[in-house]
């Protein structure tokens, strides 16, 4: 019926289509594994041209025994590029058709210039691009929850170690790529950075639609009593000074002396929740400067009087794993959120107040580490550094 010209025609289309699958699904998981790669590496990039204050360091700031205010003043740190670049690109708007644009965000601006301090203006459709999921899926980031969060409590989450860019705080509270929101239901996390972003045109949106905000006393006041209840501030406790120590196979945390966050918590009333990211300093690797060094001595200078501690890492290139470059290695970050620590209302905590809750989070942060080591990796005899 069929001569052996058409057999053979027919024999080549299907050895060619099972071909074209065969390459399509290779290409496939290549072009995803590029997708995950550049999703990391757009955020970096927006982290490095931001500053560290992308993450909170209201503890770099910390009410000591000798300290009595709750956040000291400070120098809000925002790059001179980022600054100019965002005043000429709404100047030359101005000059150009899109002028009423211009001014009508302009106008925008000035009616809106305290909703950041009120818990800005989340977006689910933000949290749950697609890009946050390749963002996810690179390390892989996972989140972990050991104890139901109740919605009619506020909580502050301690979260550590800061590691270089605190990946796993970003990844795991201000987007839906770990389901937060159906682990936590009725929980809504405010990730904290410096006031200054929000004076930025267009990124302040940005920032706002991910649910993070400004780490200023108005802010923090008003989500903590003002805004209801089921309010999680994220405050990454160790700040810039913990990140100078972060290095793979290191599992410390700048602590000892880090209050002022035990005080907010208790002027408010807010459970306080140990939070532990297992990876979170694998992903780089850093030239640490030993103490006394010329180089931790810059290091210090800048983290006094800019808000940051500049550190001299690597990961690894963007087309190979086997180069230097700006893209995170690819290690898994387990953040588990620990048990919350149930506390008194005090309008003004006494210093022993202070002491006794900021004891009793420290031991429980030891022990949710001691409980979840061995299943992330870390010997049994791994023990936490505690700074």
């Amino acid at each position: 019926m069929f001569d052996q010209h058409t057999v053979g025609t027919g024999s080549s289309i299907l050895s060619a289509l099972q071909d074209l699958f065969s390459i399509t699904w290779l290409n496939r998981s290549k072009v995803e594994k590029q997708l995950q790669v550049i999703s990391v590496l757009q955020w970096v990039l927006s982290f490095l041209m931001l500053g560290p204050s992308v993450l909170s360091i209201i503890s770099d700031f910390p009410s000591t025994s000798g300290q009595t205010n709750l956040l000291p003043s400070i120098v809000e740190y925002i790059p001179e590029p980022v600054r100019v670049a965002c005043s000429v690109i709404l100047m030359y708007t101005f000059c150009t058709d899109c002028w009423l644009v211009a001014v009508l965000y302009f106008t925008w601006l000035v009616f809106d210039w305290n909703t950041p301090k009120k818990g800005g203006r989340r977006s689910q459709w933000v949290r749950n691009w697609a890009v946050w999921r390749y963002f996810r899926d690179y390390f892989p980031i996972q989140l972990v929850k050991t104890h139901n969060l109740l919605t009619t409590r506020n909580y502050i989450f301690g979260y550590h170690p800061h590691g270089i860019m605190g990946l796993g705080a970003f990844c795991n509270f201000s987007t839906e790529a770990t389901e937060v929101s159906k682990k936590f239901p009725g929980i809504r996390p405010y990730l904290a950075t410096l006031a200054g972003n929000f004076r930025m045109p267009v990124l302040r949106e940005y920032l706002m639609s991910g649910g993070i905000c400004p780490v200023n006393q108005d802010t923090i006041d008003y989500l903590l009593s003002k805004n209801g209840s089921g309010n999680a501030i994220i405050i990454v406790v160790g700040g810039a000074a913990e990140s100078l120590s972060s290095m793979p196979g290191k599992n410390a945390v700048t602590l000892r002396n880090r209050k002022g966050f035990v005080k907010l918590a208790l002027r408010h009333g807010a459970d306080l929740v140990p939070t532990y990211s297992f990876g979170e300093n694998e992903v780089y690797k850093q030239v640490i400067f030993e103490e006394g060094s010329w180089g931790r001595w810059v290091q210090k200078k800048f983290q006094k009087y800019i808000g940051f501690a500049p550190c001299i890492f690597h990961g690894r290139g963007l087309f190979s794993s086997d180069t230097w470059g700006l893209v995170p290695y690819s290690k898994p970050i387990t953040t588990v959120v620990g048990e919350p620590i149930t506390t008194p209302k005090l309008e003004h905590p006494t210093q022993q107040d202070i002491d006794l809750y900021h004891a009793m989070y420290v031991e429980a942060l030891v022990k949710l580490f001691d409980q979840h080591k061995t299943k992330f990796g870390l010997p049994e005899t791994e023990v936490l550094e505690v700074n």
